[in-house]
């Protein structure tokens, strides 16, 4: 049994990593930032350097490059330097699905905009501005679902593991 630096079975991690990577890409992920990801979030630290994940995962340094730079315009990790050194690491946080379904809010924001600016184009009475009105009424509705089980999930969250 090859160990990893926390003691644990190397293969067993790899295993894991592998299969939750896979479930995510099944969720619509690409496959690199989903590997990333995982592996991330199986580490103790939560952080590793690209050299790490590159090891780790063996792959290329630019497929780290570009897997991280995925996860962070998701708000799925963060970047961070190391204290004397010009290395980043890269950082999954306990919170990183409240961030990334909270960026997600601003989108649909975006698209009910687009989306009311479709109905006042297509005329609302037409099939098609009828359509694009209940689109419209869905996001809207999905919106404020979104924001009251956020404000559901943070009082849960400090229940169950404490503030901070």
């Amino acid at each position: 049994m090859t160990e990893t630096a926390g003691g644990r079975d190397a293969e067993a991690v790899s295993k894991f990593v592998e299969s939750f990577a896979a479930q995510l890409v099944e969720a619509g992920m690409q496959r690199m930032p989903a590997r990333i990801f995982a592996a991330l979030l199986s580490s103790d630290e939560g952080a590793m350097t690209s050299g790490e994940l590159g090891e780790q995962l063996r792959i290329s340094p630019a497929a780290v490059s570009g897997g991280v730079r995925y996860l962070a315009q998701q708000h799925m990790v963060s970047r961070e330097r190391e204290p004397g050194s010009r290395r980043e690491r890269y950082r999954v946080q306990g919170n990183q699905w409240y961030e990334a379904l909270t960026n997600r809010e601003a989108v649909i924001k975006r698209w009910e905009t687009a989306l009311s600016e479709g109905v006042t184009s297509l005329g609302a009475d037409t099939p098609a501005g009828r359509r694009m009105a209940e689109t419209l009424a869905f996001f809207e509705f999905v919106e404020g679902e979104i924001s009251a089980m956020m404000e559901r999930w943070r009082v849960h969250r400090e229940r169950v593991f404490g503030a901070g």
